[in-house]
């Protein structure tokens, strides 16, 4: 039988010597907590991680975060991560409705003003766009105000881009995508991958696309309801440029009478990417287009900056960052 308990306690090991770090307060929070990463190998996760650890404690500080307020946060990235699918990026769309997406590609894409400025990809580039020749009807289902589209793809002192490819996709005037509407809109529906001719023009008969909700039935939908906010993006054509030798650019063109350009749901807007699209009340010049009379045109050239170009400095703060047509 094994002997009975002894009524001797043991001592506890003793505790390992401190090594000289700084113990938690309210007030150095933020320096205690970036200090654990201060052997991080890669230097560049050591800047990030230390920085977010200074603002994201700067914040909860400034607002005085109460233990159920960030019990909430929590359930809501808990349930902005579940609304995520195969054809569903709720945290895109979180970081699209608090301007980050934008700020990022703005950052990584400045332009100095010496070429098309860029604005964010959309979630709605899903397939290839079918290839199309110059001048051919991307509306496949013949519904929507007619338009004309036409531009010239140049470099940044003016040189025309012979065969630069040219990729295009928009909404039809009910607002919807063709891969939003299986079924219902034929699929490659107001999509067109074109070549640019010898003087780096492309033109394309189209419709004037139509303003359209954001998904709103998920977290960031509640998000912006609860703040008053609009789940709206203005009337626009996506277009990425490509050609050998310059960077790409990925970019929109909005149309100038829609509404919501002053208050897009993703603050995709840059003036310098606003166009008017004039209605053409002419019967022989529509007959030559191919278009029924009367219609639109939108004119929306692009300019490409060379592959080996440095990337423009960082404005000055408060100083509005560069933009060209």
């Amino acid at each position: 039988m094994p002997d009975a308990p002894s009524d001797t306690v043991l001592s506890a090991p003793p505790a390992p010597a401190r090594a000289g770090g700084e113990l938690f307060t309210e007030e150095r929070s933020a320096d205690v907590v970036a200090a654990s990463f201060d052997n991080t190998p890669d230097p560049r996760l050591r800047q990030v991680l230390t920085s977010l650890v200074h603002h994201l404690h700067a914040f909860v500080k400034e607002v005085e975060l109460t233990e159920e307020e960030w019990g909430v946060a929590i359930d809501f990235l808990t349930r902005t991560g579940q609304t995520c699918s195969d054809v569903r990026q709720e945290f895109i769309l979180l970081s699209d409705v608090l301007g980050v997406s934008m700020l990022v590609e703005t950052i990584n894409h400045r332009t100095g003003g010496t070429s098309t400025e860029s604005t964010v990809l959309g979630p709605f580039h899903m397939v290839e766009s079918p290839e199309r020749e110059l001048g051919d009807n991307i509306a496949l289902d013949g519904k929507g105000t007619p338009c004309l589209v036409s531009g010239q793809v140049t470099g940044p002192d003016g040189e025309p881009l012979a065969g630069a490819s040219v990729d295009v996709w928009q909404t039809n005037e009910d607002g919807f995508y063709d891969v939003q509407q299986p079924g219902l809109q034929p699929p490659g529906n107001l999509r067109g991958l074109f070549s640019t001719d010898d003087e780096g023009r492309f033109w394309f008969r189209s419709v004037v696309p139509r303003y359209y909700p954001i998904p709103d039935d998920g977290p960031v939908g509640k998000l912006l309801a609860a703040t008053g906010r609009h789940p709206n993006r203005p009337a626009h054509l996506h277009f990425i440029a490509a050609a050998p030798g310059y960077r790409p650019v990925t970019t929109h063109v909005f149309v100038a009478d829609s509404p919501y350009l002053d208050s897009d749901a993703v603050f995709g807007v840059k003036e310098s990417l606003v166009r008017d699209v004039p209605e053409v009340d002419d019967p022989a010049r529509a007959a030559e287009v191919g278009l029924s009379n009367p219609f639109r045109t939108l004119t929306f050239d692009l300019t490409l900056l060379r592959a080996n170009q440095a990337p423009a400095a960082q404005p000055a703060d408060g100083a509005p960052g560069g933009s060209t047509s």
